[in-house]
């Protein structure tokens, strides 16, 4: 039944769930505590997340997840279970579950989130790839047999795809994203004031004070950190103009990456592409003047997906109905999964 389909974006920053009919119900970070004396989680979402930077020595802050990809089994499956059991309260009817995956996933590692989502209760899981899912989310026609381009830039990665016909015809991944952009502005303020700052005030830097383009914008903000020089707390004022170099060194891989997949489409999708222009989803997508860097790089229109940071979860969701009409970046991944613990149980001796 319809109302019990919901589509899962696993994301590296956060996971989020959401219905066909209701879209986004539930979201929080993908993030956990564990008490590393009793080797018990204590905390996942946001109540892990306020104690980054604060908690003392013997609790681990763990991001199970890397550029979509499953780090932490344990830690994932705990983040599933949890977050679709609030959405999901019926203990009888189980749902169909689509979960969102990099277009560059192995089959392991596909299996190890087909695993984690039948932990969680699951009757069916669905394995849609990113940028089909950001496509359907934004409200792309993506079965007329007409190219479009998405590049969806998420927290650890960045997954590029022409799309036509109901699949990607060519695709690309790069592991360069929001958390990538987080860590270059840290490493930059501590090489150039010799101030060491946190994962927080590096996301606050970039939200509010960085930017892509010379001239399109100019902020200021005041940092807090610790001084490697007088080993105290110090601040500093940092300028959009400061953040330049750093952010455009990283928006130039993913140009470069766009570039490479531009290369090797056909040249009637290319076409399509050069007059449709390419659509930017994902959290990353709202770095100021990414959108701008990228048209002015690869010469054609760049424009941002309506409500960026929640497309590919709405598409995941809608990619449950729509996917008989999906030539590719879709698929049924239960039965591979049911086959592979048949086998098993025939045989004691299999791998």
């Amino acid at each position: 039944m319809k109302q019990h389909d919901i589509g899962i974006d696993l994301g590296t920053t956060s996971i989020i769930i959401a219905t066909e009919e209701q879209g986004v119900v539930f979201s929080q970070p993908s993030v956990g505590a564990v008490d590393t004396r009793t080797n018990s989680i204590i905390a996942v979402g946001d109540a892990a997340l306020k104690m980054i930077g604060r908690a003392p020595s013997y609790i681990d802050i763990i991001r199970p997840l890397r550029d979509g990809i499953i780090q932490d089994h344990r830690m994932t499956n705990e983040l599933i279970v949890r977050f679709v059991n609030e959405v999901c309260c019926s203990r009888i009817l189980k749902p169909r579950v689509a979960v969102c995956v990099p277009v560059a996933i192995t089959g392991i590692e596909a299996d190890a989130v087909v695993e984690s989502v039948l932990a969680a209760g699951a009757r069916q899981v669905f394995l849609v790839d990113e940028p089909v899912a950001a496509a359907l989310g934004a409200g792309l026609d993506i079965r007329a047999p007409r190219g479009c381009m998405v590049i969806d830039i998420g927290g650890g990665s960045t997954d590029i795809a022409v799309i036509s016909m109901g699949g990607r015809v060519r695709a690309a991944s790069v592991p360069v994203a929001g958390n990538a952009f987080d860590n270059c502005i840290a490493q930059y303020v501590q090489e150039k004031y010799s101030i060491a700052i946190g994962p927080r005030t590096a996301e606050e830097l970039k939200k509010q004070v960085a930017c892509c383009t010379a001239s399109e914008f100019e902020g200021v903000m005041e940092i807090r950190g610790h001084s490697w020089e007088t080993n105290l707390p110090a601040r500093q004022l940092i300028y959009t103009r400061d953040l330049y170099e750093p952010v455009q060194e990283l928006a130039s891989r993913i140009v470069a990456a766009a570039h490479n997949v531009l290369e090797s489409t056909p040249p009637e999708l290319a076409a399509d592409v050069a007059q449709s222009g390419i659509l930017l989803t994902g959290g990353g997508s709202m770095l100021r003047g990414l959108a701008s860097f990228l048209a002015g790089e690869l010469h054609v229109d760049v424009t941002i997906a309506p409500d960026p940071l929640n497309c590919v979860a709405r598409g995941t969701a809608a990619s449950l109905s729509a996917g008989k009409y999906l030539t590719a970046g879709f698929r049924d991944a239960t039965p591979k999964i049911w086959h592979s613990r048949l086998q098993s149980a025939r045989d004691p001796f299999a791998n």
